[in-house]
Formats: structure tokens, sequence, C-alpha cells
């Protein structure tokens, strides 16, 4: 009998079944299963780069959080997805749902703390709807651009890649950095620029994050547990290693480059972006799947309908 419930599915199981139902045409470069879609008709100099993301009461933001910050938090989500494709955001629209009892003036604290972010990245917030719902939602779609080819995947990792991961892991919710923290806009633009051809934004857990990378690019992937930028708020925890692969929302980059160009990129990555750490973690091989101290790292990232 196949499973008959979404819990038991799993977020990724679902993605796996429904895609191959998803209609398509012959101008989409990039469908489901990257951190955006990429779309452009031929000989365009540009592509389209898309991205929707929710955020939910109780799941994204706890109740009484700060609306300013819960609305910040809801663009800067999909902004952080297109910082991995390495591309400029231009476009956004946000839906709106809320209790009928929801103050008008958290509703709007939480669409100042959108256009803060909106008004420093040059993001035009073009519309978007209201409804009631039983919590706080807010969904957010974006639009924007990239070089035509160039934009980074989840595929583009070969075996004799060096992987990094920007900023620090783990921890987030317990420092409250899952709500204030930055987009690598301009780092994702800047690896493009310089070639990086494989990337994802840290969201689920790196753990999660390196399975999707082994996933599409068919390649095994070795990191290492003295090499993880374990953050001070996971290192506080029984289980700092455990922490920094597993807790998620911690919303850095991870990417992989070529070895032989390893030393140079990081050189000049730190000299580009000297408040953004950056952490040589392991590497690509032959083979398939992800391995932690050379023994298999378990695909146990979050998923939004089997973790608590």
């Amino acid at each position: 009998m196949g499973v008959r419930t979404l819990g038991g599915l799993g977020e990724r199981g679902l993605i796996a079944r429904l895609r191959p139902r998803l209609a398509s045409r012959g101008d989409v470069v990039l469908g489901a299963g990257d951190d955006c879609a990429v779309v452009g008709p031929p000989g365009a100099g540009e592509e389209l780069v898309l991205k929707s993301d929710p955020v939910r009461e109780g799941r994204h933001f706890a109740a009484g959080e700060d609306p300013r910050r819960v609305g910040r938090k809801a663009l800067a989500r999909v902004l952080s997805d297109f910082a991995s494709m390495g591309a400029e955001p231009r476009w956004a629209l946000v839906d709106f749902s809320a209790p009928q009892s929801f103050p008008v003036a958290a509703a709007e604290a939480l669409y100042g703390g959108i256009d803060e972010l909106a008004r420093r990245w040059n993001v035009a917030v073009v519309g978007g709807d209201t409804s009631m719902s039983d919590a706080l939602e807010l969904h957010v779609f974006a639009a924007g651009a990239v070089p035509r080819g160039s934009a980074m995947t989840r595929s583009g990792a070969r075996p004799g890649d060096a992987v990094f991961v920007t900023g620090e892991l783990g921890g987030s919710y317990e420092s409250g950095r899952h709500l204030d923290f930055d987009p690598k806009l301009d780092e994702g633009r800047w690896l493009r620029r310089r070639g990086v051809r494989c990337c994802i934004d840290v969201s689920d857990g790196a753990a999660s994050e390196l399975h999707r990378l082994a996933d599409a690019s068919r390649a095994r992937f070795s990191v290492r547990s003295e090499l993880l930028p374990a953050s001070a708020a996971a290192r506080a925890k029984a289980d700092p290693v455990r922490s920094a692969l597993r807790d998620g929302e911690d919303f850095e980059l991870l990417f992989t480059v070529p070895s032989g160009l390893a030393a140079a990129m990081e050189r000049d990555f730190s000299a580009s972006f000297p408040g953004t750490p950056l952490s040589r973690i392991g590497e690509v091989g032959e083979g398939g799947g992800v391995f932690l101290d050379g023994a298999p790292l378990p695909d146990s990232g979050f998923d939004h309908f089997s973790s608590d």
C-alpha cells in the first residue's frame, strides 16, 4: 500500500511525486526542484528568476513576535533564494492573511519591515492580496533576472570541487538570527561573476542542503565536523555539530568551487566581504551521498510535513 498522508511521505517525497505532473513549456530554463525557477525566451540577454515562499505564525515565527521583524523575514527568505542563484530581485507581490482581530498598527508594521528591506535592495512591491485566516501568514512572490545561462544551480558540482559555506551555522532560533538575517545577495552575485556554478541557500539545515546538492549533481559530498562553522548558540548546545547541521534557518550560502581555484577565490572573497566569514568544509568526489568524517550523514534537515 502506498503512503497515504503527507506526514508519512514528507515534503521532499511530495515534491518528487508532484514534479512530473507540473505543466511546462519551451521557455522554461529551470523548473521545479531548485532554489528558484528560471525562465526566458530564446535569444534574450537575461533570464527571469521566479520564487515564492510563505511564513506562518507558529511555524516560521512565534505568536506575538515583533511584526516588523516578521515582515522583514518574509521578504528576506525569498531574497536569500535569489542570492543562491546569483540573481537580482526586482519585483515582489505580497499575500497577507490574518484574523479579523489582528491590529491595524501591526499590519502596518509588517509592511514597514517589508518596505525597509525592499528599499535596501531596490525591490518594488507591486501588489498582492489580502484575506482572512486563523493565523497570521505572509506569502511573498518575487521576480528578477540573471544574465542568460549564468544562474548558479544545485546540479553544478563536480568531483574535485571544494565545498564552502558562508557565515555560521546552527542556533538560529535561539539567537534570533532567523528573523534578522541579511540575505547574501551581494555575495551571491559576486560568486556567480567568479564562475561558481553550484550553490544553495541553507534554510532547512546544512545536512539537508548537502543532500540536495549531492542528489542534483550526482556526486559524493564529504565534510569534516571540525571544519563546520558552528555559531555561538550552536556551541552552547550539547551537540554543536548536530546543531550546525540540522537546525536550519541559517540562510547562508553553501557552494562548490574547483579545487584549483579555491585558494584564490577564498582570498578574494575575504577581501571583498570582510564581514562575511567563509569556511571550507569538505570536498566533492565520485559517487553519491553525503558523508561526515567518513561516515554516511543522514538526510536529517527540517521537513515541513514530517518535522516537529
